[in-house]
């Protein structure tokens, strides 16, 4: 049985547009997964404490019978093949992909927490939930 992942997608190094694409093409070629709603690109500032670029985020609606912890694998390796590098915490990034809800569940390991604990901290992903549940209700 398939259930809807909100993914966020953000970019502050190289071709910050490009890298979107890719990891939204990337995400829709999982096993049993499909691009559900596509949220709008909004540039924001870097989070934490480090001087960087500014970051291109966004939100997707990924429809998936992957497992939350399956689906993180994903993830890590789209990142991977998209030249991420898990470098010091908070710093420029080609591509980071976060789950930030999964269904209704809930869950707390070391590896993934669901939903997000950052969702109360970041204005923008508030906007970007906000924008995909909009579609998704007007796509039911």
């Amino acid at each position: 049985m398939s259930e809807i992942a909100l993914v966020a997608l953000g970019s502050n190094l190289g071709d910050r547009r490009a890298l979107l694409a890719m990891a939204r093409v990337a995400l829709s070629i999982l096993p049993g997964s499909r691009l559900a709603a596509v949220g709008s690109i909004e540039e924001t500032a870097p989070l934490g404490a480090m001087a960087q670029a500014p970051f291109l985020n966004q939100m997707v609606a990924l429809e998936t019978t992957l497992p939350p912890r399956a689906l993180l694998a994903g993830l890590h390796r789209i990142e991977r093949a998209l030249g991420r590098v898990r470098a010091a915490r908070w710093s420029a990034r080609t591509i980071d992909l976060d789950i930030v809800r999964y269904g209704e569940r809930e869950l707390a390991t070391p590896a993934l927490t669901l939903p997000h604990p950052g969702i109360p901290q970041r204005d923008f992903w508030q906007r970007e939930l906000a924008e995909l549940d909009a579609l998704l209700r007007h796509a039911a």
